[in-house]
């Protein structure tokens, strides 16, 4: 099973509420995830204890650079941010490196699976 960990304080509660179906995440990330795979949505620390939110299928994985983003997928990432410099900010403080808008990136469309 994959999953997609996600750090608490910045998208807990934007996935438990539906708000957030996009991840995106720095690099080509298109061997590890694939359209209509199943991933569990995970929240916690990296190389830490995480608590499982939902399970989910991968509506769509895209393999695009920054700049190639959508107003859309920048706001589906997170509902506050408004343009690229609001991702970038972000992808900064995740991955610590100098990223510009010429980066590659994946963007993950997901959708909660029911478990009923």
């Amino acid at each position: 099973m994959f999953a997609l960990n996600f750090y608490s304080e910045y998208y807990e509660e934007a996935l438990k509420n539906g708000r957030k179906t996009i991840t995106i995440r720095l690099g080509d990330k298109s061997d590890k995830y694939q359209s209509g795979m199943l991933a569990w949505v995970t929240v916690g620390p990296r190389f830490g204890r995480r608590q499982k939110l939902f399970t989910c299928i991968l509506d769509k994985v895209e393999v695009k650079t920054i700049d190639a983003l959508s107003p859309r997928e920048i706001q589906k990432e997170n509902p506050e941010f408004r343009n690229t410099e609001d991702l970038l900010h972000l992808l900064r403080r995740i991955y610590t490196e100098d990223i510009s808008v010429e980066d590659t990136v994946t963007v993950i469309h997901f959708s909660p699976v029911s478990e009923y």
